[in-house]
């Protein structure tokens, strides 16, 4: 082809041209990164303040010891759901930012995003029937994580297993049992959840006496040795109120008096073993005797 069958340009179409579509592309890339950039400076700052704000209030004097240290716990997973939820709204924001400067510059080269938007549409709705529970999984994922519903080193119950909570993801969380058997439970399969861990916990201990034991001396002798293990270390560090003791239930010839006491969470099984103990020897330091074993009555026309 010949040189002079060749359009002529001149400056003037060349800066018109560039103005208009290769500028326009320019513009919104740049517009797309700065977005990006001061979305996730947006992001960064507000959980920055949130974990600042919470640590202060944390920090606040006139809580005692037991209980500041369960603050101290809630603070700690509080700061690392906090942190969780930036990253989660980090890739969200690029996303979102990424795919509407796609399409807009889709739509500044012409190409027809009618085809296209159909296609992924189709694409979508297959998808979404051949992958509800990845779906269902991750909705239930972000839903735990923004309700605060558990975190690492909870224990909890899903109804399938309870155990230590060792990961929790969008998908799956991950725990371990008593018998330290690690389970794998998808987080769209979780129905209901119970956390042992939040909060406090309550230490009950039974404790039968005869019918005929002066029932008052033996609640003082319990209640005075509750009040006792508050100034111990490290128990006080593990009870967050004081103890109350009272008759529970009197069946043949028992009377059975309960002591509960909140506890630190997960922390009532140490203190209910140490209140038995402690009791048991109150016990025999004032001679309070126990209940009367009966021996087992066979059936009528049995044999002893």
């Amino acid at each position: 082809m010949p040189l002079s069958s060749l359009p002529s340009l001149t400056w003037a179409q060349v800066g018109e041209w560039f103005v208009g579509t290769p500028l326009q592309i320019i513009v919104t890339v740049a517009l797309a990164v700065v977005a990006l950039r001061l979305l996730h400076h947006l992001i960064d700052r507000v959980v920055a303040g949130a974990t600042t704000r919470h640590t202060q209030r944390a920090a606040q004097p006139g809580a005692g010891r037991a209980l500041a240290q369960a603050i101290g716990l809630a603070n700690e997973r509080h700061l690392q759901r906090t942190r969780t939820m930036g990253s989660l709204l980090h890739n969200v924001v690029t996303i979102v930012v990424l795919t509407v400067a796609t399409l807009t510059v889709m739509a500044l080269l012409e190409i027809p995003l009618g085809p296209l938007l159909a296609s992924v549409g189709v694409g979508g709705v297959a998808l979404g029937f051949g992958a509800q529970s990845l779906v269902k999984d991750f909705l239930s994922g972000i839903f735990m994580i923004v309700e605060d519903q558990y975190g690492v080193g909870d224990v909890i119950d899903t109804g399938e297993a309870v155990g230590t909570v060792e990961t929790v993801s969008l998908r799956v969380t991950q725990l371990r049992d008593a018998n330290g058997v690690t389970w794998y439970v998808r987080n769209g399969e979780i129905i209901r959840i119970g956390n042992r861990s939040q909060g406090w916990s309550i230490a009950v201990v039974d404790l039968p006496v005869p019918y005929d034991e002066d029932v008052e001396r033996v609640k003082g002798l319990i209640q005075a040795v509750a009040d006792e293990l508050r100034d111990i270390s490290p128990w006080d560090k593990k009870l967050l109120g004081p103890p109350t003791v009272g008759v529970e239930s009197m069946t043949g010839g028992v009377v059975t008096v309960r002591v509960s006491v909140r506890t630190v969470a997960q922390e009532h099984f140490s203190v209910q073993r140490e209140l038995r103990e402690r009791i048991k020897n109150a016990f025999d330091r004032e001679g309070v005797r126990s209940p009367t074993v009966l021996p087992a009555v066979p059936p009528y026309g049995g044999q002893a």
